[in-house]
């Protein structure tokens, strides 16, 4: 089956599919649906769901892609894949709401799937012999522990570190992939398009910031493990906000306007430091209207950039051409208002929850577009019909 023949197919598609009943359900609640029991009250449901769901099936797939690219092996595929696949549905089912299974071992069967990934890819990485591609594995180590914290708490077996613990970890690992992984392929990809124009345009790197803003937003990840909420995690967010913007600024993104599978890649990156500026500003100005700051790192830039990188690498891997389809580009409009919306909508307008209802909308209508465009290559064999 195609839908096996790479390791991003069933997990893009996942994830594509997870992002929108993950909020659109929870939005069902607040407009005052009531919804059965299962493992997790609502709430935590909807949050998990949004990270060790939808980000962990992104992470998964990316690995599943990029680590054959890296080590120079064959892609992941057949029955490995099939089976990795089955345990993260599975998860998925068991901890729906209404679901019979214990939180006991809803939660084992969700804490899986990562740890069973880095398994798999672990031999072509030794072979391979190259420390530095243990970075983004070792941070997706990182993140499951964050998810460990927080099915720990609610199935009883520890209560600290906790759940919010767990869960401002995963947020944070979660932007620093971003930082490290977009630091790389945004620049890159703007470069060589740029290279084919009639004004080529050279890489333009500050000595010293590139690094400095990967380790800004590992500082934050430390801080608000150690000491969360406080002044100290505030100017932890100014200097990474400042770092992140100085590098973003040196990549071009104005002369990206024409090519959308580029500039989302810079507007999902620019997100990263607005988040951070927001979250400081609540943390040490106490601003009501900053203090859904969370919402705009994850659903601002850590879903748009995992939506811009599916879409290229859907395109990429599937032997299309890179250019984003309009319904593409119309789910990464739709993302973009749906996190401004649930930030500053729900602290400007005079109905919170109108504003929050009207962002899951955009959100649900954003993956679903995406689904109505990739999901046909996902599932259907390469268009150039090489395997893969």
């Amino acid at each position: 089956m195609a839908l096996f023949a790479h390791g991003f197919r069933p997990f893009f598609l996942m994830a594509g599919l997870v992002a929108p009943t993950a909020i659109g359900v929870w939005a069902l609640t607040l407009a005052g649906f009531s919804l059965p029991e299962g493992p997790l009250p609502p709430m935590r449901w909807h949050a998990h769901e949004a990270l060790g769901g939808f980000v962990a099936a992104a992470m998964i797939g990316f690995l599943m892609t990029a680590i054959p690219n890296w080590t120079g092996r064959r892609g992941y595929s057949g029955a490995p894949l099939v089976a990795l696949a089955t345990v993260f549905l599975a998860a998925r089912f068991a901890m729906l709401p209404g679901s019979p299974v214990p939180i006991e071992v809803a939660a084992l069967l969700a804490l899986a799937p990562l740890p069973a990934t880095l398994l798999l890819v672990l031999p072509a990485l030794l072979k391979a012999k190259a420390p530095r591609l243990f970075g983004p594995p070792a941070l997706v180590l990182v993140f499951w522990s964050g998810q460990l914290m927080m099915l720990a708490d609610e199935a009883g077996w520890w209560t600290t570190p906790g759940w919010a613990a767990g869960q401002l970890l995963m947020a944070n690992v979660a932007l620093l992939l971003v930082v490290l992984i977009g630091g790389r392929i945004v620049p890159s990809f703007t470069l060589n398009a740029l290279r084919k124009t009639s004004r080529p345009a050279e890489a333009q790197p500050l000595p010293g910031v590139d690094r400095g803003a990967i380790l800004a937003v590992a500082a934050v990840a430390v801080v608000d493990l150690a000491a969360p909420g406080g002044i100290l995690a505030g100017l932890a967010a100014v200097f990474a906000a400042a770092m992140v913007a100085l590098r973003l600024s040196r990549w071009h993104g104005l002369r990206t306007l024409r090519w959308p599978i580029l500039w989302v890649l810079h507007l999902a990156y620019a997100l990263i430091p607005l988040a951070l500026a927001v979250k400081a500003t609540s943390l040490l100005a106490g601003a009501h209207w900053a203090s859904g700051w969370l919402h705009l790192q994850m659903a601002g830039a850590v879903a748009l950039m995992v939506v811009a990188v599916m879409t290229r690498a859907t395109l990429g891997h599937t032997g299309n051409a890179l250019v984003a389809a309009p319904a593409a580009v119309a789910a990464y409009v739709l993302l973009l208002a749906a996190a401004l919306l649930r930030v500053f909508g729900s602290a400007a307008l005079a109905d919170p929850l109108a504003a929050q209802m009207a962002a899951a909308v955009l959100w649900v209508l954003a993956f679903l577009l995406f689904l109505a465009a990739y999901a046909p290559m996902l599932v259907l064999p390469r268009a150039d019909g090489k395997p893969g």
